[in-house]
Parts: structure tokens; C-alpha cells; sequence
């Protein structure tokens, strides 16, 4: 075995034929990804790669496996089912995030193209094939997991990779995210949350779930997505640069479709893109290099009482300053929130004295937070209003 250190989960432990996928260009490519984008210009801290991020997946994923063999033994149906899951899993989330671009979700609004959408282009490269046949797993089956939209064998696993709720991705991202940016509220009990988990039949099909003992770590774990949304996802410095960002790519790939190839879209990373913009003549890419700031805040809505008052004060703002107003609006992701909104279909199913139920029924807190949330900014460009004027208004209006 070989071992890397990890500052979150300390040593992480692979075979040779791991350590030949982990030294594939696709992943190694990760290397030049930020794990979260933008967010450095507001947490220096925050320079953490999608490289060390997916080391991270796989430990907490192999973990997880390993705790499900003992505690859900009847979901294996033999030694060699578990080993051969094991590795799917392991290749699986060492592989997940290999489809994204610079800068990570910000360049999928320019290249209207999701990240998971390029995996199967990716796992097809000779590369990729030869390094999973050494692994002795299915390519088809890992763009399963990886994409999450289409059926997959081994439903538990596909939970671990990429479902909304229990996924080691999202455990792991968490807990790495608020280290490196030195914000707290992204941290949760992860061993008891492991040790909690269990393989439930529903419907006929295995589910991942919890037991009832582990409510408590579920309900950490909850809410450290939700803080972390609030203080460092949608945090207003990242925001405004992912905004300048956006401008800065549509002027260096006026023709997105000029990336569809999947060579040359692994060509960029955010060190090609910085370097690009170097001669860049928009403001927009020299706003990016010198962390110029081309949008102010002038204010935030996040309750839904606020709602009316966002809208009244955008309205406003629009009436007398024009294009230079930009309204953010976060509520079109409330969807990936880790449970679903009250009447539709549960997502996370507890062990209790009454049997197995909605986390909603076994938590009071998981059932006030699974509501409707928003995060709604209003910025001005910088340079054309009068920003201080702005905010009176604003003021005035509240």
C-alpha cells in the first residue's frame, strides 16, 4: 500500500493500480483546479485543489463501505461482491470530479455544459480505459455512479457518489472546505454519522439510511450544509467574482462549443485561464488577476419575509440606475439542499422504535429546515453608481 498525508483525514491509503489512476493526466489535471473557485479572493485560506479533495471522497467512501460491511453484512452477497464494490466505489470517487472546468461550477454557466455531462467522454479516453481495466472495474459502470441519472447496479453505491443526501463527495467537501477557510460551521461529527449509516430494503431495492442513534449527527450534518451555503458558497465577495468571472470567459471563448472536444477542454485549468487573461483587454479580465472589484453589495434578502422587499427595492434600484443593478438570486438551487421540501418524496429514511421513517419524523430540526431557503443579493457596478447614494435609497426604502 501506498499512503498520502492529509491534513482532514490524515494518512489515505491506495494500491499500485490506484496509484497508476491517481497519476493519470485527467486527474492530475485536478491538481489545477480550486476546489472552491472564486472563494479564495474572499478566504485566502481557500486554495485547496479538487485533487485533494477527491483523496478525501475516496477515504470517507471506503470508510463508509468498510462500517456497512459490519453493520448491514446481509447487503454483500459474498467476500468477492464486497471487494469488487469496494473498488467500483474507490474508482468512482477518485474520478467524480474530473469532468470540471476552471474554476469549477462558475465556467458551467459559460459553457452551458455540466461537468458530470464530460465524464463519459473522459473514462472513454485510452488513458482511462487502461488504468480501470487494471482496477478490474466497469468504465460503464463508474459514468453510472459518477452521472447519477441513469440506473445503476448497485443503488447504495450510486447514494455514496452521487445522490442528494448521504454522498461521501458532499461529507468530504464540507468538512475540507471550512478547514481551509477557517469558517466552522462546515464541520460535523463524520465518524458518528459513518458509523450510523446502514443498507435498508425499501420497495425491494437496498437504501442508504440511518440509525436511530445517529439522528444527532445527521442533524449536524444538515445544518453544516446550510451554513456553509450561507457563509462561504454564496458568500457576496464570491459572488461579485464569479459574476466578473463569467464576463472575463465569454470574452476569452467568444464560441463555448470550441471546448466540446474532450482534449481540448482538458487543456484548461484555472492556471491556463489567470495566464490567459493576462493580456486580456476586458476589464473583466483584469479585474480577475488584481482582485479588482467591479460590483458592490448593496444588500441582502435571505428570509423569505424579504422576499416582497427584494423585489420592491430591485424595481427601485432599476428604475434609476439601469443595467447597472445586478440582481443575484440563489433559490434556483434550493433543490440540492440534503432534504427534500416538505410533501415530496423522503430522501433519508431513519431506524426508530416505530420502524423505518422519514428523517423528517425522527428529527424536528431536519423537519423545520426542509422548507424553502433564499439567498438574494442587489449589487451595483462599481465606477457608473454612485454607491453610497445607492445605499441610502436602499436604507430609505427598508
Amino acid at each position: 500500500m501506498k499512503r498520502i498525508f492529509d491534513p482532514v483525514h490524515q494518512f489515505i491509503e491506495f494500491d499500485d493500480a490506484e496509484a497508476a489512476l491517481i497519476d493519470t493526466m485527467p486527474m492530475q489535471r485536478l491538481r489545477r483546479l480550486r476546489q472552491l473557485g472564486l472563494a479564495y479572493l474572499a478566504f485566502p485560506g481557500a486554495e485547496h485543489t479538487r485533487f485533494s479533495h477527491a483523496l478525501g471522497a475516496m477515504s470517507f467512501g471506503s470508510r463508509i463501505l468498510d462500517s456497512l460491511r459490519t453493520h448491514s453484512a446481509s447487503y454483500f452477497t459474498s467476500d468477492a461482491d464486497y471487494q469488487y464494490q469496494r473498488r467500483l466505489l474507490r474508482a468512482s470517487l477518485l474520478l467524480h470530479d474530473t469532468g470540471h472546468g476552471p474554476f469549477s461550477h462558475a465556467c458551467e454557466h459559460v459553457l452551458h455544459r455540466n461537468h458530470e455531462s464530460r465524464t463519459a467522454a473522459i473514462l472513454a479516453l485510452d488513458e482511462m480505459q487502461s488504468a480501470l481495466a487494471a482496477l478490474d472495474v466497469d468504465p460503464q459502470q463508474v459514468v453510472a455512479l459518477i452521472q447519477g441519472n441513469s440506473p445503476a447496479e448497485y443503488p447504495v453505491l450510486r447514494e455514496l457518489v452521487s445522490g442528494p443526501n448521504l454522498d461521501a463527495d458532499r461529507m468530504d467537501y464540507l468538512q475540507r472546505d471550512a478547514y481551509f477557510s477557517g469558517v466552522s460551521a462546515g464541520r460535523y461529527d463524520g465518524e458518528q454519522l459513518i458509523a450510523s449509516l446502514r443498507v435498508y430494503e425499501r420497495d425491494g431495492a437496498p437504501v442508504l439510511g440511518i440509525d436511530g442513534r445517529g439522528v444527532i449527527a445527521l442533524e449536524g450534518f444538515v445544518l453544516a450544509r446550510y451554513m456553509m451555503f450561507a457563509s462561504i458558497y454564496f458568500h457576496h465577495t464570491t459572488r461579485a467574482f464569479e459574476r466578473t468571472l463569467h464576463e472575463a470567459l465569454n470574452a476569452l471563448w467568444p464560441d463555448p462549443s470550441a471546448l466540446d472536444p474532450i482534449e481540448k477542454y482538458l487543456a484548461w485549468d484555472d492556471f491556463r485561464v489567470i495566464d490567459a487573461l493576462r493580456e486580456s483587454t476586458s476589464e473583466a479580465g483584469q479585474a480577475l488577476r488584481n482582485r479588482k472589484r467591479l460590483y458592490s453589495l448593496i444588500a441582502e434578502y435571505n428570509a423569505a419575509d424579504d422576499l416582497t422587499l427584494f423585489d420592491r427595492t430591485a424595481k427601485m434600484l432599476r428604475e434609476r440606475y439601469g443595467d447597472a443593478v445586478w440582481e443575484d438570486t440563489q433559490e434556483q438551487v434550493m433543490h440540492r439542499l440534503p432534504l427534500a421540501v416538505v410533501g415530496s418524496k423522503p430522501t433519508v429514511f431513519v431506524r426508530t422504535a416505530a420502524g423505518i421513517v422519514d428523517a423528517r419524523e425522527a428529527s424536528d430540526l431536519i423537519a423545520k429546515l426542509s422548507g424553502k431557503a433564499s439567498w438574494r443579493k442587489l449589487y451595483l457596478r462599481r465606477g457608473i453608481v454612485p454607491i453610497e447614494e445607492a445605499r441610502k435609497l436602499v436604507l430609505h426604502e427598508s
